[in-house]
């Protein structure tokens, strides 16, 4: 798949329907495939730490999750053909495991979340087998560290969900995916288990379908308002490129 450089992130450039049959055809195939689905927020991190642009540029599938990289990319005259929300990516993959027979792992949210998120979705899709839940809080290296990587294991998970936040949930599938020889797709997906529980609800469609998902965001939760601002940051640094730097964005391959 063709790659499209945004503002030193090297996204995917594909529709939701293409990334669901890329990461079907790993399951298949039994690769092991890395997916994070940074967005604005933290595409402007990445631009201002570089260990954080190199871990995202590990991953083997970077999906733009979020209006603002989409924006961005138009703004570069290199534009990604399409949003692919990691919530949606996540949902449609448990869908996809639920035909398919791929047992899943969820792994973060606080406690209770996660046994939450599985009960909710194996209602939605009774075919669906998550084979194991844990939540975030345990030490990500050492003897805690080393126990959740036994239960994931031992799972037989060959789909695993894992939701700390970025950057520290795609730090922990670089650091880790070397030790879970029986997962073959690990996706990083943020808040995604508190949508999947109920806890957490979507902005409505329409408000979806016109790029303002982070205004209803911002309105559930005005302490927001500081992550916020890095949205207008990031697409002014669009801006500032596009006029004073001119490079090839297209990467291929």
């Amino acid at each position: 798949m063709k790659k499209i450089q945004i503002r030193g992130l090297r996204f995917d450039n594909v529709t939701m329907e293409e990334a669901i049959a890329l990461a079907a055809f790993a399951l298949k195939e039994q690769r092991s495939v890395s997916v994070f689905t940074p967005n604005a927020e933290i595409a402007r991190l990445a631009e201002k730490d570089a260990s954080v642009r190199d871990l995202l540029n590990r991953a083997d599938l970077l999906l733009p999750d979020g209006a603002g990289v989409v924006l961005a990319s138009r703004i570069l005259k290199t534009p990604l053909t399409e949003k692919v929300a990691g919530v949606e990516f996540g949902s449609n993959i448990l869908s996809l495991a639920a035909r398919s027979g791929y047992p899943v792992f969820f792994l973060g949210g606080k406690p209770g979340v996660a046994a939450l998120a599985a009960e909710k979705q194996k209602a939605r899709l009774p075919s669906l087998s998550v084979v194991g839940t844990h939540d975030g809080y345990f030490q990500k290296n050492g003897i805690e560290n080393d126990a959740v990587l036994r239960q994931i294991n031992e799972s037989g998970a060959a789909i695993l969900f894992v939701c700390f936040g970025a950057p520290a949930q795609e730090r922990w599938i670089d650091e880790n995916r070397d030790k879970l020889p029986r997962v073959r797709l690990l996706a990083g997906l943020g808040g995604s288990l508190d949508v999947y529980a109920g806890i957490v609800r979507r902005a409505p469609d329409f408000l979806i379908r016109a790029r303002l998902e982070w205004l209803y965001r911002l309105w559930c939760d005005p302490r927001r308002i500081g992550r916020m601002m890095k949205i207008p940051q990031y697409l002014a640094g669009a801006y500032s490129e596009r006029l004073f730097c001119k490079k090839d964005r297209l990467i291929g391959k």
